[in-house]
This record gives structure tokens, C-alpha cells and sequence, in this order.
């Protein structure tokens, strides 16, 4: 499991966040993106060697987090449970699943639209002219 999708599971936990500068910022989670990117509430921040501020809400950007301090009480065996890989979009290229073409059906710069099938060793390429 990546290490974002963790995170972006989060939601609504209350957890300790240190800078690459040295700040720490405390707040409850309200979410995070993609680029860990991560929105909180509630937040006390500690600048370095200053007073600690009081904020409603506050954004921290992805890649000025050193790292995340968690609560002890968080259940990690549940979190971590990775829900498989990503359902991939319909690209260019996909499988025909017919009996009579069991292959891979593809467009190709060179020969236009192509289907490509194994068999016996022997490549066997097909330029479907249009």
C-alpha cells in the first residue's frame, strides 16, 4: 500500500505533523490528496523556538511534511489492509476475448490497427487496414 493511500484513510483522526523547518503542526485530519497534501482543523502550530498558534483549519503542502506522528490508539492492522490495485480506465489496447481471436487487439503508428496472437511460438500480426 502506498504510503498517500494510508494517509487519505485518516480522515477525522487527530495526529502531529512535523515541518521540514521544524514547525509542528497538531490538528484533526479533514483529508488528504494524491500529493499529501493535508487539510486539517482545529490546528495548534508551533512555529520553532516560538508561541504556539490557535487555527481553524490549515493546509500544509505535501512536500514540506517530514513526518506524521500517529496515536498510539490507531488501529493499523485495519488501515493497512490494501483493497487491491486501482480499477485501470479503457485504453487504446485491450483483449478481444473471442473464441476465433484470442489475442490483442492495438493501434499502432507504424501499421494502424493491429491484432497480435500467439501461437505455437509464431507471432502472428494482422494490419487491419481502414
Amino acid at each position: 500500500m502506498k504510503l498517500v493511500r494510508f494517509l487519505m484513510k485518516l480522515s477525522h483522526e487527530t495526529v502531529t505533523i512535523e515541518l521540514k523547518n521544524g514547525t509542528q503542526v497538531h490538528g484533526s485530519i479533514a483529508g488528504v490528496d494524491v500529493s499529501m497534501n493535508t487539510h486539517l482543523r482545529s490546528v495548534t502550530l508551533t512555529l520553532k523556538n516560538r508561541d504556539a498558534l490557535h487555527l481553524d483549519t490549515l493546509t500544509v503542502r505535501g512536500n514540506n511534511i517530514r513526518y506524521f506522528i500517529l496515536p498510539e490508539s490507531l488501529p493499523l492492522d485495519t488501515l493497512l489492509i490494501d483493497e487491491g490495485p486501482p480499477k485501470r480506465k479503457p485504453g487504446r489496447e485491450g483483449n478481444i476475448g473471442s473464441l476465433f481471436f484470442p489475442g490483442k487487439f492495438f493501434v499502432s503508428r507504424n501499421y494502424g490497427f493491429c491484432y497480435h496472437t500467439k501461437t505455437n511460438d509464431l507471432v502472428v500480426r494482422v494490419v487491419i487496414d481502414s
